[in-house]
């Protein structure tokens, strides 16, 4: 198959090695071609925009945006490039924020390269596609219990910020961010602050 008719493919993983294991494997395919190839976030939206791909393919967790960031830009920007999450943390919040982000397929990183490209395939023609397991994962742990402002603040208390600084970000009251915390902890059955953003972390509810 020519370059033209190709499925036009662009890769985005900060792991080199994987990336670049990747993107020779899927060029022994005649009907994919890896127009690129990106290590971050901001990379991989500067990649699509430049080639204008069919589908891209993006690692979920990357350097300062991550794919379902990347994900939901594309959806705007250009909605004729579809997307697909790989992943090796495959937690059940992460599912959900990709389907809302347009999405169109969900799998773990150790699906083999064939099976990929079939994915690729199914995708392009217009269908969708989730890992039976990671699907399985997210309907056994339900959505997330905390309303979109305990999220925030536990998301801002899990990276080490203090009830000061959580306030000044937020624009709240040291006492108020209390009682969110406190709310979100009681909520997830933690004893504090920290243990109840691991726990949120853990089901991709952060």
């Amino acid at each position: 198959m020519n370059d033209t008719a190709a499925i036009r493919v662009p890769l985005a993983d900060d792991e080199h090695l994987i990336r670049g294991a990747l993107a020779a494997l899927l060029a022994l395919e005649d009907d994919l071609l890896v127009v690129a190839e990106a290590a971050s976030g901001p990379e991989a939206l500067a990649m699509a925009r430049a080639h204008r791909p069919d589908v891209a393919v993006l690692d979920l967790q990357m350097p300062e945006v991550d794919g379902v960031s990347v994900a939901s830009a594309l959806r705007s920007e250009l909605p004729g490039c579809r997307t697909m999450i790989v992943t090796s943390h495959g937690r059940p919040g992460h599912l959900k924020r990709a389907l809302e982000a347009g999405v169109r397929a969900f799998l773990p990183k150790t699906t083999s390269a064939q099976r990929l490209a079939e994915i690729i395939r199914t995708v392009h023609g217009g269908s969708r596609y989730v890992d039976p397991g990671l699907a399985a994962d997210a309907i056994s742990a339900g959505d997330s219990p905390l309303t979109a402002r305990e999220a925030e603040l536990l998301e801002l208390a899990a990276d080490g910020a203090s009830i000061a600084e959580i306030a000044q970000h937020a624009a709240l009251s040291q006492g108020t961010v209390r009682n969110y915390l406190s709310a979100a902890a009681a909520k997830l059955g933690a004893e504090n602050r920290h243990a109840a953003a691991r726990i949120a972390q853990e089901h991709g509810w952060l």
